[in-house]
């Protein structure tokens, strides 16, 4: 044989195995997003007003929006909370206060007092954002809770009320919303404090709820706070429990719990954030630029917890799905 057609065969040999090579490459895998490794900002991050409970998320203008509630100084227990800011960022470390959107006396069905607006959520659907709070219709607020809804085409201002979900059920409880929209734009709504968590598919207008609210099975511990979202098809909610600290009394832990429905029922993982330094506790999830972030808060500026900070610290999660136990880090 000659030289030539030796060589013919033998490049022939390296181009089949190359294709061999590549019909064998991992083509099905979910392509990583790169992770932008942005610097933190350090804790609080907000240090110019008091504020919990942060609800984040990124919108398609690529900002990464903070939805808190506001707690007044001085404050009267959480009584006096009347107003809601929004914060955004590109890069974690610069935030832009974009003022107030909403306050008890825009709400005409709210209080005639004011105060008790507590923690809040976003969603977008449709070209729409829609913002949701609890506030009290009456005196006796502690069995008067709506939870109102206030619409706007900008995701930090403009927002108008627009009345309240109907059809939830006990007004105790009914506090600390939060809003999932699935990968197929049915979207869900959860509430729930005192020990109790309600979940509910919502209609496309996302006005109104589709079906019977439904109690959330197989959570451990579960006092306040729900937030749900998901990771690489599993469904995460994450809430705020009754831990007690021996000789401190309550203070609240972050945990989690699983599934492979957005209405459960759930299976327990574990703790996401031990006690702060505050008495409460109630966060967000929220991927950004390929980093998974927790939101939080606690109260190392004023030492009072009804005066709150917001804080963020990244997250990860094991090659299992599970996630691992963030470390709270303060100052720069």
């Amino acid at each position: 044989m000659s030289k030539t057609k030796i060589l013919m065969y033998l490049m022939a040999g390296v181009a089949l195995l190359g294709a061999v090579s590549c019909s064998c490459s991992p083509q099905s895998k979910e392509k990583e997003e790169p992770v932008e490794d942005l610097v933190m900002p350090g804790n609080p991050f907000i240090t110019d007003l008091f504020l919990a409970d942060p609800s984040a998320h990124v919108w398609a203008d690529g900002r990464l929006y903070v939805y808190p509630s506001h707690d007044n100084n001085p404050p009267r227990g959480c009584d006096l909370m009347d107003g809601y800011h929004v914060f955004s960022t590109t890069d974690m470390v610069n935030w832009t206060d974009h003022g107030e959107i909403l306050h008890s006396k825009d709400v005409p069905w709210g209080r005639e007092e004011g105060g008790f607006m507590w923690a809040p959520d976003c969603a977008f659907k449709d070209g729409t954002y829609y913002f949701y709070f609890p506030h009290p219709t009456g005196t006796d607020w502690n069995n008067t809770w709506k939870v109102g809804i206030a619409t706007s085409k900008n995701p930090a201002s403009g927002f108008q009320c627009q009345g309240y979900l109907e059809g939830l059920g006990d007004p105790f409880s009914m506090i600390d919303p939060c809003v999932f929209i699935d990968d197929d734009g049915t979207p869900y709504f959860y509430y729930g404090g005192g020990g109790r968590i309600i979940g509910v598919k919502l209609k496309d207008n996302m006005m109104e709820i589709d079906g019977e609210v439904k109690p959330m099975q197989g959570l451990k511990d579960y006092h306040e706070g729900p937030w749900i979202f998901k990771n690489n098809g599993k469904y995460y909610l994450m809430y705020a429990d009754n831990h007690q600290e021996p000789g401190l009394g309550g203070r609240n832990q972050l945990r989690y719990a699983w599934s492979d429905n957005p209405l459960g029922p759930w299976e327990y993982k574990g703790i996401i954030l031990k006690p702060t330094d505050c008495d409460t506790s109630h966060g967000s999830i929220v991927k950004y630029k390929g980093q998974w972030y927790l939101f939080y808060h606690n109260c190392s500026i004023s030492h009072n917890g009804c005066l709150r900070s917001i804080c963020v610290d990244k997250l990860f999660f094991e090659p299992d799905g599970t996630i691992r136990e963030v470390v709270q880090t303060l100052g720069k």
